[in-house]
């Protein structure tokens, strides 16, 4: 009888945890994307419970072999799933944040290098992109 009340109990406390909103979501981070790979990776736990995890893409319509830049993270849910075209610096770009709701659902790329050191015009670059991103988002 004591295995199944644990049990019962554990899945009670599951229910009002699930219920209330006390798990948080971690995901994936990646401040800045180039060419479909994340410059630096790390967990994010979302801090509140109408968090999601999120991929954002950033793509150049006239730069049609441009991959883009992409990042991820946490986003609150009501900014999932949407679309945004802008201008930097005179060039128009698309912006699409897509989401989805379980832990570290949105993967990240990253090279499969482990010691790969980035060239002085690489750094600058991604420096710059960085930037330019975090006043995006």
């Amino acid at each position: 009888f004591a295995c199944t009340a644990r049990g019962f109990f554990k899945e009670i406390g599951d229910y009002y945890i699930t219920l209330f909103g006390l798990v948080s979501l971690t995901c994936n981070k990646c401040s800045v994307g180039l060419l479909g790979v994340c410059m630096n990776t790390a967990d994010e736990v979302c801090i509140t419970n109408t968090s999601s995890c999120f991929t954002g893409r950033a793509t150049f319509p006239s730069l049609a072999t441009f991959i883009g830049f992409n990042t991820r993270g946490c986003l609150e849910s009501a900014m999932c799933n949407t679309t945004t075209n802008a201008n930097l610096l005179g060039a128009t770009y698309t912006s699409v944040k897509t989401c989805c709701n379980s832990n570290k659902c949105n993967p990240v790329t990253i090279s499969g290098a482990t010691s790969a050191k980035l060239s002085v015009t690489t750094a600058i670059g991604a420096a710059l992109v960085a930037s330019m991103w975090s006043m995006l988002y």
